[in-house]
């Protein structure tokens, strides 16, 4: 059946949702999605996207407009109500219980049973084990959620939902945390979910994927509705300058650049967690002033362990890290802040303070660093210096918030990396460690980070940059590394390699021969 010939299964007309005091959110938005479709919503960071799709889900009251589900007028009254009418929501933040294991957050809530109501915990075990296995995740079930990394714990949250075998999926950038070989396993689950009737509704600020994936776009900019249209009848090119309104570019901008002295070097790294196992082996490599050295692996070949060991957060058990000369192996994290900016991949727990003002988030670290934000031999904050501070972020950066001193959780998420990014990026630090600088942002931002990072080699600032993203990595690294089961397989000149051949790295190891 063609897609436009399906019937309209959700239909929202006229939503408005402001946020106080003053923020409008969604601006007479009317969208309808069909049953057996797979239809992405895309836009800038904070074009509305997520509030459309929470209201939805009864996660968030509308000011205005009706919502149809199976043309009768429905109102959830919480998203329990909307599970039980068979509409399930994946988030782009995490919202498991670290203390419980995965098998335990996938079945919570749907837990298998036998005699007297006891839990079969050896039947929610095999349950869950058979969606990973289905889908190649990788994960082990009686792993504590608190003990996986970021991607990982992405996995949990979309096997959660696909779990309770919802009909109608919301997806908000499911893929976002997850490596090019897992993405296309997820679409194709989602493919025969479509074709057995279920809707997705996909958030992605991917177009590539979007336009692989889906059936139908609809377009949001700045709260209002742009359009809707087929993946078949548009371009990359085309749903960008709807999202942005203007052209973007996606080929290469990285341009020639002389390279100056070592700034950074990890010397004979080798680490082993608490179980003896062997995470990074013998890890030698440097970044020169002037250079952006990239860092692709599938998730799990040793680059949480990298990062923490760059930051202090872990000790290898030999080697050492050095920042312009300096051994910096034994250093405090304060010091090692005197000479390096850090963007984590986990903004949410590692980048920032969710409820603290969105203008002490931006002044974390400069106002260590920097007399102008300190009084009184820094007891306490210049506040007129904050203020100001957090004006050139918003305006560099192009931070859709409302007042400095709101709560840092009530920005979307790409607008939280937008602040995370403008404040680490601002420090004038020899070192830059960028791990997922662009996760969950939009063309526009993306092109406009890859501007500023370029901006920053060019200031003959060393760059590391870890992507699960190899377009990115491609388009403005100068050298490429592959991470392999905790070892460097590979040192390149990106203008001398393939996407093809870092592939075969980082799932083989070595370059596939014909």
């Amino acid at each position: 059946m063609d897609n436009n010939d399906k019937p309209v299964l959700i239909d929202m007309q006229h939503v408005v949702k402001v946020f106080p005091p003053d923020v409008v959110a969604l601006n007479d938005v009317s969208v309808d999605f069909r049953q057996g479709e797979i239809h992405a919503i895309v836009g800038e960071n904070g074009a509305g996207k997520s509030t459309l799709m929470k209201i939805l889900y009864a996660m968030e009251n509308m000011n205005a407009g009706e919502i149809f589900y199976n043309a009768k007028p429905v109102h959830f009254q919480s998203t329990g109500d909307a599970i039980a009418n068979g509409i399930g929501m994946v988030h782009q933040e995490i919202l498991l219980i670290p203390e419980y294991s995965i098998w335990e957050n996938v079945v919570l809530g749907l837990e298998p049973t036998r005699g007297f109501g006891k839990l079969d915990e050896k039947k929610a075990i095999a349950d869950v084990l058979e969606k990973i296995d289905e889908f190649g995740f990788h994960l082990d079930p009686l792993a504590l959620v608190k003990d996986i990394s970021v991607a990982a714990q992405q996995k949990v949250e979309i096997l959660k939902l696909l779990y309770r075998n919802v009909s109608v999926l919301i997806m908000d950038e499911p893929t976002a945390v997850l490596t090019p070989q897992e993405i296309p396993q997820l679409f194709d689950e989602l493919r025969r979910l479509r074709d057995n009737g279920h809707t997705i509704l996909f958030i992605s600020h991917h177009l590539d994927e979007v336009l692989d994936l889906s059936d139908r776009i609809t377009v949001l900019q700045k709260g209002k509705m742009i359009g809707t249209v087929t993946s078949k009848s548009t371009s990359k090119k085309e749903l960008a300058r709807m999202m942005v309104g203007r052209e973007v570019i996606f080929s290469s901008i990285r341009k020639p650049c002389q390279h100056g002295d070592t700034v950074f070097e990890a010397r004979n790294i080798c680490y082993r967690d608490e179980d003896k196992v062997e995470r990074l082996k013998d890890i030698n490599f440097t970044v020169s002033s002037g250079e952006i050295v990239g860092i692709a692996g599938v998730e799990g070949n040793g680059q949480f362990e990298l990062v923490n060991t760059i930051m202090g957060l872990i000790t290898p058990q030999s080697g050492s890290i050095f920042v312009q000369g300096k051994d910096i192996t034994e250093e405090p994290i304060l010091e090692r802040r005197k000479l390096l900016s850090y963007v984590s991949q986990d903004r949410k727990t590692m980048g920032s303070s969710a409820s603290a003002p969105i203008s002490e988030n931006m002044i974390m670290t400069h106002h260590k660093l920097e007399k102008r934000f300190q009084k009184w031999n820094g007891l306490v904050l210049n506040f007129h210096e904050v203020t100001k501070f957090a004006e050139e972020i918003r305006k560099r950066f192009s931070v859709n918030m409302g007042a400095p001193g709101a709560p840092f959780q009530s920005l979307s998420g790409g607008n939280q990396q937008k602040v995370i990014l403008g404040r680490e990026l601002s420090l004038s630090s020899p070192f830059v460690l960028l791990d997922q600088p662009t996760r969950g942002l939009d063309v526009g931002s993306i092109e406009y980070v890859h501007e500023q990072i370029l901006g920053m080699r060019d200031q003959q600032r060393a760059i590391l940059m870890l992507s699960s993203d190899l377009d990115e990595l491609f388009r403005i690294a100068d050298r490429l590394l592959v991470l392999y089961r905790g070892k460097i397989v590979a040192d390149l000149i990106t203008g001398k390699t393939t996407i093809n051949e870092i592939g075969y790295l980082m799932l083989e190891g070595t370059i596939h021969e014909n």
